[in-house]
C-alpha cells in the first residue's frame, strides 16, 4: 500500500471513530453537568444514567473500531485512548449514582 492510499484509508477509518468519540464526549459532559435538585428528582437521575450509558456505548464502539486488524494497521496506537478515557469517566459517574 503506497502512502497516498494509506492517507485515504486513515481518513475513512478516522471519521466514524472521531464521530463516536465526539458523541461520547458530549454525553460524558452531559452526565457530569446534570445536577439533581434533590433526592426526589428522578428525571435528573434518569438523565444521568442515560447520558452515562450512551457515553459508555459510544466509547466502547469507538475503541472496538480500532481493534479491527485493518484499522490497527493504519491508525496510531493512541487513537482509542480518548474514547476509553471518556468511557471510564462516564462509568465512574454512573457508578457514583449521581
Amino acid at each position: 500500500m503506497d502512502e497516498d492510499d494509506r492517507g485515504c484509508v486513515v481518513l475513512v477509518l478516522a471519521v466514524p471513530s472521531a464521530l463516536l468519540t465526539l458523541v461520547a464526549a458530549y454525553f460524558c459532559w452531559t452526565a457530569l453537568t446534570i445536577r439533581p435538585s434533590g433526592p426526589w428528582d428522578d428525571d435528573a437521575y434518569a438523565g444521568i444514567v442515560l447520558s452515562c450509558v450512551t457515553a459508555v456505548g459510544a466509547a466502547v464502539t469507538a475503541a472496538a473500531v480500532w481493534l479491527l486488524p485493518p484499522v490497527r494497521r493504519v491508525m496510531p496506537w493512541w487513537w482509542p485512548l480518548p474514547p476509553v478515557l471518556l468511557g471510564a469517566v462516564a462509568a465512574v459517574r454512573w457508578a457514583s449514582g449521581g
